[in-house]
């Protein structure tokens, strides 16, 4: 898929509206039971980039993106301010916040992930897009070095260690990252006197799956 290892400006995407999407299909029975079923295994992420826009400049920076990313056809990053670190939001990133694998002895290429629970269920999101230098890596309760015990991809997500973890040994991550995402329009409409009166345009973007 073509993408730009690039971010949307980050001042623009603040302000905006947007989150997770799930797909559900639910059959209503003739008994009036229902079922529900799903064909997507991760939600996907929608946003509108319109309304993080204040000035005539953001405006000029939009375009000037829009027009490099060719509208639809080219992919890349966005920070999606309510959800981008492997912590709370008012928290620091630790290298436990989130346990990504179990070593096996053999494995040295683990991906990273984020895990979402309440009331005793969870699901998980896979992380290919990691901002650089805030990955932080543990083994078994140790902090790791990168460079010397492990590298990052931060365009796939990929955590490569320089020895395999050992059989059992818990391996855990924190981090920040960003959502690969594209423009879901291929035309940006503005009127400068409307936005100058308070009204935004609508600049849809959708999460992209790699």
């Amino acid at each position: 898929m073509a993408f730009h290892e690039v971010r949307f400006p980050a001042n623009l995407s603040f302000g905006s509206v947007g989150g997770p999407e799930r797909r559900t299909e639910v059959v209503a029975l003739t008994n009036g039971f229902e079922e529900r079923n799903t064909p997507w295994a991760e939600a996907r992420r929608r946003y509108d980039a319109g309304l993080g826009l204040r000035s005539l400049d953001d405006i000029a920076d939009l375009i000037a993106f829009f027009e490099a990313r060719q509208g639809q056809l080219f992919g890349f990053r966005w920070k999606d301010w309510s959800d981008y670190k492997s912590c709370r939001p008012s928290e620091g990133i630790g290298f436990e916040d989130q346990t990504v694998a179990t070593g096996d002895g053999v494995t040295m290429s683990h991906q990273l992930v984020k895990s979402y629970a309440s009331g005793g269920a969870s699901q998980q999101r896979v992380i290919r897009k990691p901002v650089a230098g805030t990955v932080r890596i543990g083994l078994q309760g140790d902090e790791l070095q990168e460079g010397l015990h492990y590298e990052v991809d931060t365009a796939t997500g990929i955590v490569t260690f320089a020895t395999a973890p050992a059989v059992g040994e818990r391996i855990t991550a924190g981090f920040e990252f960003d959502v690969p995402v594209r423009f879901d329009t291929d035309r940006i409409q503005v009127s400068v006197a409307s936005f100058q009166a308070g009204d935004a345009p609508q600049v849809p973007v959708v999460e992209v799956r790699l």
